[in-house]
């Protein structure tokens, strides 16, 4: 082999290297906006990666216990999901439950999310609704920022919500924002089995 050659196979194993090292970094994704879609968005992202042999952690920040559809399909996958239910339901629907049982809620709901993530167990861990628990003031936005900064690097951290704080969506590598166009809701009609839940 030639000088010429050695320099050319050198720079294709140089950028095959820098293109693996950079696909080990995890990203921080952001789903955002008023429209449907965000946590599904989030789901089907875990689903992906589940089929790439990943291991996923889903952690709710505020739905309640009410069953749905993607916890019962996630069981199915415990060997590389974990999937929690945190929060104890909607914080603006529910006046049954007072802001401090909220507020405590998503204490503990935080302190797993912390525990999760660091434990660089999970590739891919999905906070969903976090971005409702710090615009309702349950976690102060500068833990998440705290945590974006100090997560692993392979772990890519998936944030779900309305009202993406601008700190977080300036931080993250990929922000979409769901925009409602049009919504059954507007004409008085509940949410559906497979469809919303």
């Amino acid at each position: 082999m030639d000088g010429q050659s050695n320099q050319r196979s050198y720079i294709n194993l140089s950028s095959l290297l820098c293109v693996i090292e950079r696909e080990k970094r995890g990203w921080v994704i952001v789903y955002t906006g008023d429209g449907k879609g965000k946590s599904t968005a989030a789901f089907g992202m875990a689903i992906r990666a589940v089929g790439h042999g990943w291991k996923v952690a889903i952690l709710q920040f505020v739905k309640g216990s009410w069953p749905t559809g993607e916890e019962k399909a996630f069981a199915h996958l415990s060997e590389r999901v974990l999937f929690k239910k945190l929060g104890i339901g909607f914080v603006t629907w529910n006046p049954k439950r007072p802001y401090e049982e909220h507020l405590e809620a998503a204490k503990r709901a935080w302190e797993e999310a912390k525990n999760v993530v660091s434990s660089n167990v999970y590739r891919l861990v999905i906070l969903d609704e976090i971005n409702n628990a710090t615009r309702f003031g349950l976690i102060p936005v500068e833990e998440v920022l705290s945590l974006i900064d100090t997560k692993p690097k392979e772990v890519n951290l998936v944030l779900t919500g309305r009202g993406a704080d601008e700190r977080i969506i300036q931080k993250a590598d990929l922000v979409t924002e769901m925009k409602n166009v049009k919504h059954p809701f507007d004409k008085g009609e509940w949410a559906r089995v497979g469809i919303d839940y």
